[in-house]
C-alpha cells in the first residue's frame, strides 16, 4: 500500500495531474484490470453484496420513494438500456435512470452494507449504477465484478482518509468518486477519462448533511441514487472529451480548501500499488437489522439485556455509553427533538438510538416494517420507555470506534439500566452479531437467508432460486445473463401500487 499526502495547492503551483488525488484514484481503478486478476475472496464478497442489494430492493418495491423513483425512470426508455427492479422485465431504460430507480430501492430501508472509519459509507450504493451501465454497454458478469471490486477499493480508501461529516458534508461525495472509478474499471477506460469523470462527479454531488439531521425525509434514500446517476453522466461526458474542475481536491478554491479543513488541509489517502490485490471490500460489512449501522450492536445488546431486565415498567432510566458518532448523530447528543417524537418519519426513527433501543428491548426482535410502523411508535408504554433512554459519549468507545486494528474496532456500547428500586443492570456489546468479528458473522448462507426472508411474499420460491443461481455464477454470466440479477416479481401488483401515486413531469 502507498500513503498519498493530499494538501491544498495554489493555482500558481500548477500541480501536475499525476500528483493529484483524482488521478491517483483513477489510476488504481484502471490498474485493477492488470492487477493479476481479482482476488478470489474479494470477488466472492462482491457476489454476496449483489445478493444483499437485491434482498433489500425486493423488500422496498412498494414503498413510496422507491415507487416514485421507478415512475420517474420508466418513461426514459432506451436500447439496449438497463432493467429496473419491479418494472416490466422487457422494458429497458437509460442507464442513469435505471441507476436512479434501483439505487433508491437499495437504499430506502437502510439495510445494506456499511463501512465506518474517518467518515461513513454504504459502498453497496456503487452496485446499482455499475449494473445499469454493464447492461447498457454489453458487459459481462466478470466485467461487473471488476468494477464492483474497484469501486469498493476507492470508496474505502476515501472513507479511511478524508472525513466529510466533521464539516457537515454528506458522504455521497466519496460515493460518486468511487462509482466513477468503478465504471472506469468495468469499461476499461483510459486513466485520463476516469480522472475527468471523478472531478465532475465530486463537484456535482457535494451536499450538506442536513439530509440526515432534524426531520429526516425520503431524500436520504434518493441521495446515493443521485450520486450514482451523476457518476454515470460524468463518465459519459468524460468519454466524449469533456473536462472537469481541477485539481478538484487540492485546488485553492477546491474541495479541501473551502469545504473541509481549509487552506492548510492535509490528508493521507492509502491506495494499493499497481500489482497489489484489491481487497478493501473485505473490510466492509452488512446489516442484519434495518437501521443505521451503529444501531446494529445496540439492537443485539437490547435483546440480551431484555432477558435480565424483567418487567420494563420498573425501569427508571437507561444510559447508553457509546462513541462520539453514535451519541451525536443518532443519540441524544444530536439535540434533535425529533429523535423522541412518536410522529417522526421512519427515516428519523431509524436514526434514533433511543427509539431503536426501546423497541428492541420490548420486542426482543427487529423487523424492517413492523418495528417502524406508526402505531408501533405511538404505543404509550413504548413512548414512556423511549423517553427514559439517553446516550453519553464515552472516550473509550470513541477510541475503539477509530481503532486501526479491525479486531478491536467497535461500534457498540455499554448500557446502564437503573430500576426504580435503585438496582443497576449493565451489559455491553462491541460489535453486532452479524459483524465479521461478531457472534454470528454473515457468510454466503447468511446473505442467502436474508434474501429469502426479504423476498418472501414478493418473489416466488422458483424465482428466488433462479436469482440465487444467477448471482452465484456472476463471474461466468454474459450480458444477457445479467438479467437474471433482477428477480421476477408480480409487476401487475407493483404497477397497481404505482398508479395510485401523484403524477409528476415525466
Amino acid at each position: 500500500m502507498i500513503d498519498h499526502q493530499v494538501r491544498v495547492h495554489s493555482s500558481a503551483d500548477r500541480l501536475p495531474r499525476e500528483e493529484q488525488l483524482a488521478w491517483k484514484l483513477a489510476a488504481v481503478a484502471t490498474g485493477t484490470q492488470e492487477a493479476a486478476g481479482l482476488d478470489p475472496e474479494a470477488a466472492a464478497m462482491a457476489v454476496n453484496r449483489v445478493i444483499d442489494n437485491v434482498s433489500v430492493a425486493m423488500a422496498s418495491l412498494r414503498r413510496r420513494p422507491v415507487a416514485v423513483a421507478r415512475a420517474q425512470a420508466v418513461p426514459h426508455a432506451a436500447s439496449p438500456g438497463a432493467s429496473v427492479f419491479g418494472a416490466d422485465p422487457g422494458h429497458r431504460v437509460s442507464p442513469e435512470w435505471a441507476a436512479w430507480a434501483n439505487g433508491t430501492a437499495v437504499r430506502e430501508l437502510d439495510f445494506h452494507d456499511t463501512y465506518l472509519a474517518a467518515d461513513y459509507s454504504h459502498p453497496g450504493d456503487n452496485i446499482p449504477p455499475l449494473l445499469a451501465a454493464a447492461q447498457h454497454t454489453g458487459r459481462s458478469g466478470a466485467d461487473l465484478l471488476r468494477g464492483i471490486v474497484a469501486a469498493y477499493e476507492i470508496h474505502v480508501a476515501l472513507v479511511k482518509g478524508i472525513c466529510l461529516h466533521a464539516h457537515r458534508i454528506d458522504h455521497v461525495a466519496h460515493l460518486s468518486a468511487a462509482t466513477a472509478c468503478g465504471l472506469g474499471a468495468m469499461l476499461r477506460l483510459p486513466t485520463e477519462t476516469v480522472y475527468q469523470a471523478v472531478g465532475q462527479a465530486v463537484h456535482t454531488t457535494t451536499a450538506t448533511r442536513q439530509s440526515r439531521k432534524g426531520e429526516i425525509s425520503s431524500w436520504k434514500a434518493f441521495a446515493p441514487a443521485f450520486a450514482g446517476k451523476a457518476a454515470i453522466e460524468a463518465v459519459d461526458r468524460a468519454m466524449r472529451g469533456e473536462g472537469a474542475p481541477a485539481p478538484i481536491y487540492e485546488g485553492e478554491d477546491g474541495f479541501l480548501a473551502w469545504l473541509l479543513d481549509g487552506p492548510q488541509s492535509s490528508y493521507t489517502v492509502t491506495l494499493p500499488e499497481a500489482a497489489e490485490a484489491r481487497r478493501a471490500i473485505l473490510d466492509t460489512y452488512t446489516k442484519e437489522h434495518s437501521a443505521e449501522y451503529q444501531a446494529q450492536a445496540v439492537i443485539d445488546l437490547a435483546r440480551g439485556l431484555r432477558e435480565k431486565a424483567g418487567p420494563l415498567a420498573r425501569v427508571r432510566d437507561i444510559v447508553l455509553h457509546t462513541s462520539h458518532h453514535t451519541h451525536h448523530v443518532i443519540g441524544s447528543g444530536a439535540g434533535d427533538p425529533q429523535k423522541y417524537d412518536p410522529e417522526a418519519s421512519r427515516e428519523t426513527l431509524d436514526h434514533s438510538v433511543p427509539y431503536i433501543f426501546a423497541v428492541a428491548l420490548e420486542d426482543g426482535t427487529w423487523h424492517h416494517e413492523r418495528s417502524y410502523a406508526p402505531e408501533r411508535a405511538r404505543r404509550p408504554e413504548t413512548v414512556a420507555l423511549w423517553r427514559k433512554i439517553s446516550t453519553v459519549e464515552d472516550p473509550e468507545w470513541t477510541s475503539r470506534y477509530h481503532d486501526p486494528d479491525p479486531r478491536r474496532r467497535a461500534f457498540g456500547g455499554r448500557a446502564v439500566m437503573t430500576l426504580t428500586d435503585g438496582t443497576v443492570i449493565e451489559d455491553e456489546l462491541a460489535v453486532a452479531d452479524a459483524h465479521p468479528a461478531g457472534a454470528r458473522p454473515f457468510d454466503r448462507a447468511g446473505y442467502t437467508g436474508k434474501f429469502r426472508t426479504l423476498a418472501e411474499g414478493v418473489v416466488a420460491t422458483s424465482a428466488q432460486d433462479a436469482f440465487l443461481d444467477a448471482a452465484g455464477r456472476l463471474a461466468d454470466l454474459d450480458t444477457a445473463g445479467l438479467t437474471g440479477l433482477f428477480p421476477a416479481v408480480d409487476t401487475a401488483a407493483v404497477a397497481a401500487y404505482d398508479a395510485r401515486l401523484p403524477k409528476g413531469l415525466f
